[in-house]
Formats: C-alpha cells, structure tokens, sequence
C-alpha cells in the first residue's frame, strides 16, 4: 500500500496533506455533506445548515472548494443575485467516501470509547 513512498526524500508537496487539508477541515466537510443532502442551497441556507460558521469563513471555504472543483457556484442576474452552490462530479465522489468514512466511524465508536476507559482517558 506504501510501497509509493521514499520516505528519505519526501516531495515538497505531499498529495494526501494537499488535499486533505483543503477538503477535511470541520467547515468544509459539513458543507460539502449538506451540498450533497440537498443537492442546490444558497449562501444563507449553508449559513443556517452549517451552524456556528461565520459569513466571513464560509465565504472562504466555498471560495476554496469551487477552486479544487469540489462545488460548483452558479449567479443569477437578478437583483439582488442570486447565487446557488451544489456538488460537482468530483465532489459527488469525495462525499460519497465522506459518508463511508462517518459509517465506518459510527460503527466502531464503541471500540474508540472503550478503549479510552482503558486508557483512563473518560
């Protein structure tokens, strides 16, 4: 699975740390998984959905999202604009692992919680 990896020279850019770091920040993953739950929203319906985020930090994630081609921002001319944002392909597929992830997640919670009590950690 490695076998890839020279880990005494490693690349000045590391792939997984590239991507994961845009598309695996708290913000990012809630909306890219509200996108995919409801396929079109606007800026202030992700503002409700994605609670706790601020205008400011939304507007950068969505900025940073469009540009890796996780979603898509479509503008009405219409007064005022309009503006909606949904998945693309690409970002259909990264959702689609997103929510393998969570499962296997939700699954073996358990496993990580008891481990914890092992550990003395709850």
């Amino acid at each position: 699975m490695f076998g890839h990896i020279d880990y005494r020279n490693p690349p000045e850019l590391c792939p997984v740390r590239d991507v994961m770091s845009v598309a695996s920040d708290q913000w990012s993953i809630l909306i890219l998984l509200w996108l995919g739950y409801f396929q079109v929203l606007r800026f202030n319906k992700l503002k409700k959905y994605v609670y706790g985020i601020s205008n400011k930090v939304l507007s950068q994630r969505l900025k940073i999202l469009e540009a890796d081609g996780y979603i898509e921002r479509k503008a009405y001319p219409e007064v005022p604009i309009r503006v909606e944002y949904n998945l693309t392909e690409f970002g259909q597929t990264y959702v689609e692992k997103l929510l393998e992830l969570a499962e296997w997640m939700h699954d073996n919670s358990p496993k990580v919680i008891a481990n914890r009590e092992q550990y003395g950690l709850n």
